[in-house]
């Protein structure tokens, strides 16, 4: 089904400000919320949707990608630059939510008045985690799709992830009446002072399980194996991450789950190395290569072509190859493949050999002249000599 357009989907025109967007989307959030609308799919649905909305038009970098491309701009990696929503679900829309607006606590009196009720709750994200993935230069070259099999908590399927057992239920907190928070107030020849501390008597969840669950033993979650997929775009570097939201270890007791972040690293080529978007590759000619001039076969990431030698090539220039080098990362295009040729001088001669070089030595051309120490000069500018 077709997105709706994130201006319509706040009810706010395309030149609201920052502060008309934050409202709107406040105001359907508190109708829309899972807590308020507890079993209506089509509040969750439209608590999503609003939540995305939100998400892109409160930042001005997405904002203004969404008002160029529409919502066709909005996909990539994370970690790149991309605002992917593909995989936005509830656990995504509620972190969002408290990440601006505060805890639940916060905001309980505006759904259900100034009385806790079984409803209130509050939720505990799961740990992130973070893995290292090897890629090699071809794989980086062209992209690729890993299959990741993955150590984390999972939702426990005996209680459905509440941690609590069969035919039990929650109960507010005795301690803390359900607002996860306790207050103390104490007095001082300074004035009054307040210190709000999380209730440990619930870890500040405002719930408490009186029969938990005898799989998890009232967490909501188990150990598990899963297995995950990511997709590397063509072009990534070490030190280049994507965060999968969702993907790690699961919230105690319902709480959304943390994020898989994927570390790019980049093995070492035997044939390549890496400058950037280019790739460099060294090759050894004869003497009478260089002089005469040849056409040789250079390997490249996309298979082996023939590369022109001309006369009176010197050892250590490099020539250039359009196109042959890694895609840039989200852009256009590719790098180059550089390929800097070395004379190679034979270490083992025969005494016929060696006539037939004395006798090249004494010729007036064997012998490099004035004229060619520019050459030599540009060349060491060239390899930062």
């Amino acid at each position: 089904m077709a997105k709706r357009d994130y201006y319509e989907v706040l009810g706010v025109s395309r030149d609201a400000t920052e502060e008309d967007i934050k409202k709107a989307y406040r105001r359907l959030a508190l109708k829309y919320h899972p807590d308020k609308n507890p079993g209506s799919k089509e509040a969750e649905e439209k608590f999503k949707e609003a939540t995305e909305a939100y998400e892109v038009l409160k930042d001005p970098q997405k904002r203004s990608t969404y008002d160029q491309f529409g919502h066709a701009g909005l996909s990539g990696a994370g970690g790149f630059g991309g605002f992917d929503f593909s995989t936005f679900d509830l656990s995504d829309a509620l972190r969002a939510f408290m990440r601006d607006f505060g805890s639940f606590g916060s905001v309980f009196n505006e759904f259900f008045g100034s009385t806790p009720t079984g409803t209130q709750r509050r939720y505990q994200k799961g740990r992130d985690l973070q893995i290292r993935l090897k890629l090699t230069l071809e794989e980086i070259a062209t992209g690729v799709e890993k299959k990741i099999k993955l150590k984390r908590l999972q939702k426990c399927t005996e209680c459905d992830g509440t941690g609590v057992a069969k035919g039990s239920l929650k109960k507010i907190c005795p301690k803390c009446q359900g607002a996860g928070q306790i207050r103390r107030v104490s007095r001082s020849l300074f004035g009054q002072f307040v210190n709000v501390s999380t209730c440990d008597y619930c870890d500040g969840e405002g719930m408490v399980v009186d029969s938990p669950c005898p799989i998890c033993r009232g967490d909501g979650r188990v150990k598990g194996i899963s297995t995950i997929s990511v997709k590397i775009p063509a072009g990534v570097t070490s030190g280049n991450y994507i965060q999968l939201r969702g993907a790690g270890n699961a919230g105690p007791r319902g709480g959304p789950s943390g994020d898989v972040v994927v570390l790019i690293e980049e093995l070492e080529h035997p044939t390549f190395r890496r400058r950037g978007d280019d790739i460099m590759f060294e090759t050894l000619i004869s003497f009478t290569q260089a002089a005469l001039g040849d056409e040789i076969t250079v390997p490249t990431l996309d298979g082996k072509v023939n590369l022109k030698i001309p006369p009176g090539t010197q050892s250590g220039r490099i020539f250039r190859l359009k196109g042959k080098g890694i895609p840039r990362l989200h852009g256009y295009g590719r790098g180059d493949e550089l390929i800097r040729v070395l004379v190679w001088v034979p270490t083992r001669l025969s005494s016929e050999e060696k006539r037939l070089l004395k006798e090249l030595a004494s010729m007036e051309n064997m012998k490099p002249q004035e004229k060619d120490k520019s050459f030599f000069e540009k060349l060491r500018e060239t390899l930062g000599l």
